[in-house]
């Protein structure tokens, strides 16, 4: 026999590492492939549960601060309101005095001007704080801006056209703080 020969039987005899591997019987402490891939088919669909969840958590917080940020825009947009509302009869009552006064007689052209020269700044300050004047005569009746207190019956106009308006209505940044007080036409 050759050295080659008994080389070659002692090879034989002897496993190799990857036989000796496979012929060991796994200990407990040792998990085997299949229980590997649970574990990581498991770990995946964790990881993608908590992507989803950091993602629709983001997505809320934005929501939130996006909400926020609206609500402090309207408290500064509306925010006066109530003083308005409290300032609209000085406007009204300014006017009154403006339709009340007899303009032929001179001894009140003073006091003609000074009422008059008091509500174009009074209505222009309202102005520059974005409240403006609703004041719908001849136009269509609209429920969201005017409020009808009577109907009459009218053939030259169409039906529910305003005929006149007894109070201004005003809004303040396009919202309405009053309603204008009107006369509807009707059909006779």
């Amino acid at each position: 026999m050759s050295t080659q020969d008994y080389t070659d039987i002692q090879n034989a005899a002897e496993p190799s590492p990857a036989e000796d591997a496979a012929e060991q019987p796994q200990t407990a402490d040792e998990p085997n492939v299949e229980t590997l891939q649970a574990q990581l088919a498991s770990l995946a669909t964790a990881y993608e549960a908590a992507k989803e969840q950091s993602l629709r958590s983001q997505a809320e917080a934005q929501n939130a601060r996006r909400r926020a940020e609206q609500d402090i825009e309207k408290a500064h947009k509306f925010g006066l309101e109530k003083m308005v509302n409290d300032l609209l009869p000085v406007v009204d009552n300014l006017e009154r005095a403006l339709a009340a006064i007899d303009t032929s007689n001179e001894a009140f052209a003073a006091v003609i001007e000074g009422i008059q020269l008091t509500h174009k700044s009074f209505v222009d300050a309202l102005a520059r704080h974005q409240v403006v004047a609703v004041s719908p005569e001849g136009e269509p009746f609209d429920p969201n801006l005017h409020q009808a207190v009577s109907a009459v019956p009218n053939a030259d106009v169409e039906p529910n056209t305003v005929l006149n308006c007894f109070q201004k209505g005003y809004t303040l940044h396009g919202r309405l703080v009053r309603p204008a007080m009107v006369v509807v036409s009707k059909a006779p």
